[in-house]
């Protein structure tokens, strides 16, 4: 069994899942973009398509790409901290399972030697990537892109949720967006 096969019937972290093990992640070893993000939701849990939620649809619009596109793994990578849905929490989704990143995404990664872009997606992806350059908090963390660039570019998760945060940081659709869009376009 080759390693994608492997990670996809992972079951490492089973017995902490409510609702079972689905890893939901997508690589190519030609993808020139990677998205790291925190874990799959609920909805992603049970269609087994990355990103196939309202987050998913706001991510595109972020990135000024069509469906077509995004799905094309020629192009975009998708791995997660946690490859499935970890359950529901007091206040949303619960934090991604702390196993799945050490086992997989090194030996993953390094299949895809065309790698152009990185993109973080929340607190745990610039946590473990970013590690001790990373800020005292996301928004800091993610105020200051530019020291990341090229090889990470941090964001904030694109959930709907999250439009509160936007709406406090105007700063973000002036500088980091257009940026965003601007590279996703000159790497596809």
């Amino acid at each position: 069994m080759d390693i994608i096969q492997q990670a996809k019937s992972c079951t490492i972290c089973a017995p902490y899942l409510p609702h079972g093990t689905n890893p939901v992640f997508t690589v190519h070893p030609k993808a020139k973009i990677l998205i790291i993000g925190q874990a799959p939701g609920r909805k992603v849990h049970e269609s087994g398509i990355p990103w196939a939620d309202a987050s998913g649809k706001r991510l595109r619009d972020w990135m000024g790409v069509d469906n077509e596109t995004f799905y094309n793994s020629e192009i975009f990578s998708i791995l997660p901290m946690g490859f499935c849905f970890p359950g529901t929490g007091k206040s949303g989704d619960l934090p991604p399972r702390p196993e799945c990143a050490p086992q997989w995404h090194e030996v993953l990664i390094n299949m895809m030697p065309d790698i152009q872009l990185t993109l973080l997606f929340g607190q745990y992806a610039q946590a473990r990537y970013l590690g001790d350059k990373r800020r005292k908090n996301l928004t800091e963390t993610v105020r200051n892109w530019q020291e990341f660039v090229p090889d990470y570019l941090p964001l904030p998760h694109p959930s709907p949720r999250n439009q509160i945060w936007e709406r406090k940081n105007p700063w973000f659709a002036v500088e980091v967006l257009p940026y965003l869009k601007q590279v996703v376009g000159e790497v596809i």
